[in-house]
């Protein structure tokens, strides 16, 4: 099976999607699976994984309810306020969903860097794995010091490292990002997804530029802890979807068969437990 593991869908006129301005143009347009559906029928993709792009409840309601009515979302990633007292309560209410696989605050969004070490998070982090969620982290190189100690302090939380925490490709100064990731490849048992990469790369990126990232991530996270995803539709801002499907082929051309199919879907099914009913 073959699973984009990191997709977005957005209704404008919702109103929550603070950092969707119109400077964004291209994607600054409602996106809904009827857009997306031809793309993964013309790549063979089986299913996906929906991620939030809003920091509010209801936008994770929203997908869920698209999940209902579209059968290749396997799974979502969903919003909760995690500072919130309520969190662990509001997290045993979404998890009633069957398609609730995941959870993720918008860390790189938050000035403040040490935000997810405040130890009035823990009781949501706690629910989080109480309830068989996995953490989609979305951090930048500033975060991965922070984030070792956060798995340190929740060895059993399974995680993932969406957009391999976004390294300066464009500016080609990712030593300490390299540092960071290889630390946390050795030292934690998180995931890491191979997406997000052209949107951090020159505008006229061409696929050696994502070369030394991805094989950096193979040697250190191995194929058995990378997850494909396409970060659909914000990947049309420097990539079609099938321009990014095909520069992947070429990243991972030097793996086995079977190692590339974990890496585009097997891990995901996996570490999402896509196949699983609550």
């Amino acid at each position: 099976m073959r699973i984009d593991a990191h997709q977005h869908f957005w209704a404008l006129e919702r109103g929550d999607y603070g950092w969707l301005t119109p400077d964004l143009e291209t994607i600054y347009r409602d996106f809904t699976p009827a857009d997306l559906q031809p793309l993964l029928q013309s790549q063979y993709i089986d299913g996906t994984v929906l991620v939030q792009a809003a920091p509010t409840e209801a936008e994770t309601r929203y997908m869920l309810s698209l999940a209902d009515q579209n059968a290749f979302i396997k799974g979502v990633v969903g919003w909760v306020d995690f500072e919130s007292p309520t969190a662990p309560d509001t997290i045993t209410k979404l998890a009633e969903h069957p398609k609730l696989v995941g959870l993720r605050p918008m860390i790189q969004d938050i000035t403040n860097t040490n935000w997810m070490l405040q130890p009035t998070l823990t009781p949501a982090f706690e629910a989080l794995i109480d309830h068989d969620l996995v953490f989609d982290a979305l951090t930048l190189t500033r975060h991965l010091p922070n984030l070792l100690r956060l798995l340190t302090r929740h060895p059993n939380m399974r995680t993932i490292i969406d957009h391999a925490s976004k390294p300066d490709i464009a500016g080609g100064s990712y030593a300490d990002w390299a540092r960071d990731m290889a630390v946390l490849a050795k030292d934690t048992t998180a995931y890491v997804k191979l997406s997000g990469l052209v949107t951090e790369a020159k505008p006229d990126w061409k696929t050696a530029n994502l070369q030394p990232i991805t094989d950096h991530l193979i040697t250190h996270f191995g194929p058995t802890r990378m997850i494909w995803g396409s970060d659909w539709p914000v990947c049309t801002l420097a990539s079609t979807y099938d321009q990014w499907c095909a520069a992947t082929d070429i990243l991972l051309a030097s793996l086995t068969k079977a190692d590339r199919a974990a890496i585009l879907g097997g891990n995901a099914f996996d570490v999402y437990k896509l196949g699983h009913h609550k």
